[in-house]
């Protein structure tokens, strides 16, 4: 591997990491080999735009929103296929990229992937379908779907044309027909409610039956993180110098989610009898598996978040929100949930509104860990409460529930790291409370709880005040 292409770098790194360095108009400026040549190859220049449109889109990404990001990386070398996992950082006015696992496939008559894998690769949404076009699982990574995720997992058991909008044919179905034929939705363009890009639906039948859906964005720029990546550990100099969360983000959470959701699909497969009759108790075994796999799935989800709200230079992107509308969407994302242990949710008045200035997906995200702990530790038959108002140059609301509550020194501990308060076998991770306070004082906010033991529960989340229509 040669040294940097020169237009102000420093040299090729012995840690086996591919640096390179664009400006503030995106366009590369510094490069080690192979992307230095890939770069030429590819009839691009330095300094000049970057030739490869994947990297380019995540670099205009980072460039935008000053946050961090990483993803794989699919590109074509003189007919070869190209695979690499890009990390890319924001750099004074442009950024910094280090690649890592470049590998190069064998052309074996064939100049580019196939086209199941590139779609699979483009996919920011996997939701495995039974042969009704009904949903058994889900693995959801774009940072927009939050809200589909959300009605996904909720959702099982349902049509996942229930839970979109098909643009063209939502006219001809209703929730008693179901779903059209598939080949009449496959490439249906489609919209999520909670995200402002367009999305195609590709469905792929599968062998064992039923169907793969994928949610593919109509606009590759837009491409967040994806969830596949290489499998191979980096070397030590690597994990030291970016630390045990950056080596998560990077490597192993990519490399961990495909396989996971594919026990976690195989496991629901089995449990609703879609491979054949299956006695009940390894109907049992199979929803241990999946339960198992999901929760594995949820630690791995909170540790990439963990990674993101403690990068050097995080940032949400404030807008104005209401309040009031964010505690009503919560709540009906978790309506079946709180049903199924006989827990109420009351909600603001639809006439209520209180404008607040913050992330809309960060405010929900911690909305939704607040109101999933009060439904999970609440006693069957109590209820939720989700309240708003308003102070002096600020907005808050809260989620009350009627458990046993927190003693003091529980309290004190509650937004620790990895805390459990002793609970164990229910599915948390011990991080959604302290990834919740992060993102509220980033959005220069803040979370506090006040309970008393065998009195619930009170959490509290403030925003800055935003101004009213």
């Amino acid at each position: 591997m040669s040294a940097v292409r020169e237009h102000g770098a420093a040299p090729t790194s012995p840690d086996g990491l591919i640096r390179a360095r664009t400006d503030g108009m995106d366009q590369l400026v510094a490069a080690d080999e192979p992307l230095a040549g890939l770069q030429s190859r590819s009839g691009g220049a330095m300094p000049g735009p970057l030739a490869v449109p994947a990297l380019l889109a995540l670099v205009r990404r980072v460039r935008r929103t000053r946050q961090a990001a990483s993803r794989a990386i699919l590109t074509v070398d003189e007919g070869r296929p190209v695979t690499a996992w890009a990390l890319v950082m924001p750099e004074g006015d442009g950024t910094a990229i280090e690649i890592s696992h470049w590998q190069i496939g064998d052309d074996g008559g064939a100049e580019v992937p196939a086209p199941e894998a590139l779609l699979r690769h483009l996919a920011e949404a996997e939701v495995l379908l039974d042969e009704a076009q009904r949903v058994i699982a889900t693995d959801v990574r774009a940072p927009d779907l939050a809200m589909l995720a959300a009605a996904l997992e909720q959702g099982r058991g349902a049509y996942w044309t229930d839970l979109v909008k098909i643009e063209r044919v939502s006219d001809l179905m209703t929730a008693r027909q179901g779903p059209l034929h598939w080949r009449l939705l496959d490439d249906a363009p489609f919209s999520v409610e909670g995200s402002a890009r367009r999305w195609r639906a590709r469905l792929l039948p599968r062998v064992q039956g039923g169907f793969a859906l994928l949610a593919i964005p109509e606009s590759i720029e837009a491409l967040p993180k994806p969830a596949t990546g290489s499998k191979a550990a980096p070397d030590a100099a690597s994990a030291e110098a970016g630390g045990w969360n950056r080596l998560l983000g990077r490597d192993l959470a990519p490399a961990l989610r495909q396989p996971i959701t594919r026990i976690i699909a195989n496991a629901e497969t089995i449990r609703t009898r879609l491979a054949g009759p299956l006695a009940d108790e390894y109907a049992d075994y199979a929803r241990d598996i999946a339960d198992a796999g999901r929760h594995l799935m949820s630690l791995i989800e909170d540790l990439a978040d963990l990674e993101a709200v403690e990068a050097p230079g995080f940032a949400p992107a404030p807008d104005h929100i209401d309040l009031a509308d964010c505690a009503r969407r919560a709540a009906g994302i978790l309506a079946v949930r709180a049903a199924e242990r006989g827990i109420t949710l009351h909600t603001p008045d639809q006439s209520v509104r209180v404008p607040a200035i913050g992330e809309f997906r960060r405010v929900l995200q911690v909305l939704l860990n607040l109101v999933t702990n009060a439904v999970r530790y609440g006693p069957e038959g109590s209820a939720v409460t989700l309240e708003v108002g308003e102070n002096a140059g600020s907005a808050w609301i809260a989620v009350r529930d009627e458990g046993q509550g927190l003693s003091a020194e529980q309290a004190a501990r509650v937004f620790n790291k990895f805390e459990r308060l002793g609970r164990s076998g229910d599915g948390g991770t011990g991080l959604g409370l302290y990834i919740s306070r992060h993102l509220a004082r980033a959005m220069r906010g803040d979370l506090v709880v006040t309970s008393g033991a065998g009195e619930g529960a009170r959490f509290e989340l403030t925003l800055p005040a935003g101004r009213s229509a």
